[in-house]
């Protein structure tokens, strides 16, 4: 967990620096077509074109519009914000995905875990500064993409029945491919050797987390796991700081503390309600 944690701030930091050279669409379909490299050899092993059969078209195409606009907002955001603070706000994820349980999922939410979201979006508010207009809005793009996350993350709890893994991932990447190219052909700049090379390493370090995320899911539970995906968050502030020198300040750091700490103490909910159940 900590390694893809690593390769996914590692992919972010390659992206914000490639948001200086790249309009947001290029920037979306040539990655989009590297970590379809990795996909592809999992469809291969998984059987073939049989393994992308199509169980609910509805639940493909509702996850695929999500992930295209989050990746939108992702990648707008990224290029406004220091890394640490847009990775920070990443960690509202869970928060989403909690309270919207009881109105998609039909799930009971106990009062503790209610408390914990109130607290986690007090640290949301913090980091975000409602008094900064223009950092307001900036957030507001980076909150879009953990709630576009959070409904992504539901609509696929509904999909495992029918879907497979490898068919979720391949028509969601073919969206944000096509997506890429719809909105950025008009502005598509010229590449060299050294830049497709870059989207290469972008996409191999992105499968490359993929993996070590999965792996971390399967030999060990969520709820062991899942904290340590918050050291996320020191390799954003060391790379930030290492690359664009950017130090987070106080508030970013104590948003940071209650966001994480609300997160943590949801899924810890999660894992004794499922022991004693």
């Amino acid at each position: 967990m900590i390694m893809g944690g690593l390769l996914l701030t590692v992919n972010d930091a390659i992206q914000k620096w490639m948001t200086d050279e790249f309009p947001t669409g290029q920037l979306l379909s040539m990655r989009g077509l590297f970590v379809m490299l990795p996909i592809g050899v999992l469809v291969w092993r998984a059987g073939g074109i049989s393994a992308l059969r199509i169980g609910s078209l509805r639940g493909q195409s509702i996850r695929a519009g999500l992930v295209c606009l989050s990746s939108l907002l992702f990648i707008t955001s990224l290029s406004l914000m220091p890394l640490a603070d847009a990775i920070a706000l990443t960690f509202a994820g869970p928060l989403f995905i909690t309270a919207l349980a009881p109105f998609m999922l039909g799930e009971v939410v106990g009062w503790h875990r209610w408390l914990a979201v109130l607290i986690g979006f007090v640290g949301v508010v913090v980091m975000v500064q409602p008094s900064s207009g223009a950092l307001q809005l900036i957030a507001v793009f980076r909150l879009g993409v953990a709630l576009c996350g959070a409904l992504r993350d539901i609509v696929t709890r509904h999909m495992h029945t029918t879907e497979s893994t490898v068919a979720i991932m391949f028509y969601s990447v073919l969206a944000v491919i096509l997506f890429g190219l719809t909105i950025g052909i008009a502005d598509w700049r010229d590449m060299s050797i050294e830049q497709i090379g870059l989207f290469a390493i972008n996409g191999v370090v992105l499968g490359a987390a993929y993996f070590f995320l999965i792996e971390a899911l399967r030999y060990a539970e969520a709820s062991m796991v899942s904290p340590f995906k918050y050291v996320t968050l020191l390799w954003a502030i060391l790379l930030g700081q290492l690359i664009w020198g950017d130090v987070p300040g106080m508030q970013v750091l104590i948003g940071a503390v209650l966001i994480i700490a609300s997160g943590w103490y949801i899924l810890h909910r999660e894992s004794n309600r499922r022991n004693a159940a």
